[in-house]
């Protein structure tokens, strides 16, 4: 059993927190709002801490999932912060999508206090997070990210390291990139059906077969068909991923033409009041554009 401490208890921390506590770790929680730490004690043991800097007392790691750069700094750094906390030797896992920036300026914060730094954001979504089959893209030092991996793997079908910190980050802004475009791309196939009057379940059960097929196929055809948009990942928080994308390639030279496009539309989607909605609801978008 080893102490861990988990900050930030969204739709993915609160999943991923359980996930250490069913494995059998002494695990303390913070969350901004206390009420929700109180509920994931009553479901999963442990203890709740009022400061992300009591949370980490004594943790041999430290997990966050926050929702931005800002949330990031705040529970990291100052008086109440876990670096404060945080034993020399200790290890921060940074499950959040932030910039990176942030991640680099972390990183030589907790370096300087003696603390290991692990930029770790995840793919997979909700349902990734409740089932334990999160993809997680790591920077960081090889040895520290060595000793955090058996814990990351607890919540993860796939973690790996890629470089040093920050290749995280970088890995995840590819990640979003691929994705824009996808779903802006399976919206589009979906209204042509539907404007074609063609059977849009019949569609996808045969091109997802072939070369079209994807993830975002697979999990969201129906849902869009159905016009729901009230699961998966919010409009709001792609278009922060996409900001974050766009930023760092015009700082590298990358050409980045469809993201820049599709987070345009992402806006729409927002103008439309849809900024709660998930990502694929692009099509609705389409579907009031005739």
């Amino acid at each position: 059993m080893t102490k861990l401490a988990f900050l930030g208890l969204g739709v993915m921390g609160y999943p991923m927190a359980g996930h250490l506590a069913s494995a059998g770790h002494d695990v303390c929680v913070y969350n901004r709002t206390g009420v929700k730490a109180e509920a994931w004690v009553k479901e999963h043991g442990g203890r709740h801490a009022p400061t992300p800097r009591e949370a980490s007392e004594g943790a041999a790691f430290v997990m966050s999932c926050v929702g931005n750069d800002d949330d990031l700094r705040s529970v990291c750094l100052g008086e109440d912060g876990a670096f404060a906390g945080m034993a020399k030797g200790a290890t921060f896992v940074d499950h959040t999508t932030v910039s990176a920036q942030v991640t680099e300026d972390l990183y030589a914060a907790a370096k300087e206090a003696g603390i290991g730094y692990v930029d770790a954001p995840i793919s997979g979504g909700q349902a990734g997070a409740e089932n334990g089959q999160l993809s997680i893209m790591c920077g960081g030092d090889a040895e520290v990210y060595a000793k955090a991996e058996p814990v990351m793997e607890i919540y993860a079908k796939l973690c790996r390291r890629i470089g040093e910190s920050g290749a995280g980050q970088m890995t995840k802004m590819c990640n979003q990139i691929a994705i824009a475009g996808l779903v802006q791309g399976l919206s589009e196939a979906l209204h042509f059906a539907e404007k074609a009057g063609l059977d849009g379940r019949a569609v996808v059960e045969v091109i997802s077969q072939g070369a079209a097929g994807s993830w975002q196929m697979a999990n969201r055809y129906e849902t869009m068909l159905d016009d729901q948009f009230e699961h998966g990942f919010a409009v709001d928080w792609m278009r922060k991923d996409l900001g974050i994308c766009l930023k760092t390639g015009d700082e590298n030279g990358a050409s980045l033409p469809v993201t820049a496009l599709v987070d345009q539309y992402y806006k729409d989607v927002q103008n439309m009041g849809g900024g709660r909605w998930d990502t694929s609801s692009l099509i609705k978008r389409l579907r009031k554009l005739g």
